[in-house]
């Protein structure tokens, strides 16, 4: 079985490649990000359908990520160069003892959140306590159980993996879900927006910014252009991505046909608006791809409290950020 994956990922990274042979020689680096081929990494895709790393004088190969490819293992195996993954998941690798660096945040905004149906009487935090709460496992837990804790809520937790069954079925009240993701499935199901209520982890004191670029430190070292060169262009790609809309969903869907994910282009349109959302937040004064250090310390703080760390990294050995 780990052969076919192993297969499959290096067949999906050469079907969603369109790299043009140059003449100046180029530095080979590999990205992983931390899921299967969909929007949340279009601008990476762009960036390298477009031609904008091979500008940089890269020549990226970007492997698929997911349960059979986890991006900071791959780090550490020196599979990868670079890889997507969440701030909370990150500091924790680092506090642990592991030389990772951030070298943007690309996500600002959470787009973690709860999604209950109104009709079983829940519009409110307080009407959370002693439900039945569907939860994904990981760090997918720690804003959950931090709000349970701020709020004194006493929960039934579920756990909760890929699908949104749990939910179509009953079987819980409330369940975990992303807003470019689950949220948009649910919709696709026959809810409305007014069937639901929904809780976003942002709107209660939990802004974790999530997905960033991260490389472990002697990368940095050895290569400190190439990790600005990467960034620069991966920020380009995901310019060009808000920008060209339709031509990005060609190339989301090519991918994701390509490893067979069984999405549609409808969510993956939804997806990519809301990761505009998300990464250009309006209001925002954080630069694109800077990581806010009080952000950062919220995500520490709340760390130390659930006892997931014991010293937090920081922030200026931790943040690298490539201007």
């Amino acid at each position: 079985m780990k052969k076919v994956m192993l297969v499959l990922t290096f067949l999906w990274a050469f079907l969603c490649s369109s790299l043009m042979a140059g003449d100046s020689p180029l530095t080979h680096v590999t990205f992983v990000p931390q899921w299967i081929p969909q929007a949340q990494f279009a601008g990476y895709m762009m960036a390298l359908e477009k031609g904008f790393y091979r500008t940089a004088g890269l020549d990226v190969t970007m492997l698929r990520g997911g349960p059979s490819n986890p991006p900071i293992e791959a780090l550490k195996s020196g599979n990868a160069t670079f890889c997507s993954d969440w701030l909370s998941t990150a500091v924790q690798q680092r506090s642990s003892g592991l030389k990772l660096v951030n070298l943007a945040q690309i996500i600002q905004r959470s787009a973690l959140m709860l999604i209950a149906r109104k009709s079983s009487g829940i519009s409110t935090l307080n009407d959370l306590n002693g439900r039945r709460i569907g939860l994904w496992q990981g760090d997918f837990k720690i804003q959950p159980h931090a709000l349970f804790k701020l709020r004194h809520l006493n929960v039934i937790e579920v756990p909760m993996y890929n699908t949104v069954n749990l939910f179509l079925k009953r079987a819980v009240d409330v369940i975990s879900a992303m807003w470019y993701n689950e949220y948009h499935t649910l919709l696709n199901s026959g809810f409305s927006q007014d069937d639901l209520s929904t809780f976003f982890f942002s709107d209660y004191g939990l802004n974790f910014p999530e997905d960033g670029i991260y490389c472990l430190e002697e990368t940095l070292k050895e290569k400190p252009e190439v990790c600005k060169n990467f960034v620069h262009a991966s920020l380009q790609g995901w310019l060009y991505a808000f920008k060209h809309r339709d031509e990005t969903i060609n190339v989301v869907m090519r991918c994701a046909e390509a490893a067979h994910t069984g999405t549609n282009r409808a969510h993956q349109m939804w997806m990519l608006a809301r990761m505009k959302d998300l990464i250009l937040p309006v209001g925002k004064k954080t630069s694109l791809g800077a990581l806010d250090g009080k952000q950062y310390k919220l995500v520490t703080q709340t760390l130390l409290s659930l006892g997931l760390i014991d010293n937090p990294p920081l922030f200026e050995e931790f943040y690298r950020g490539q201007k």
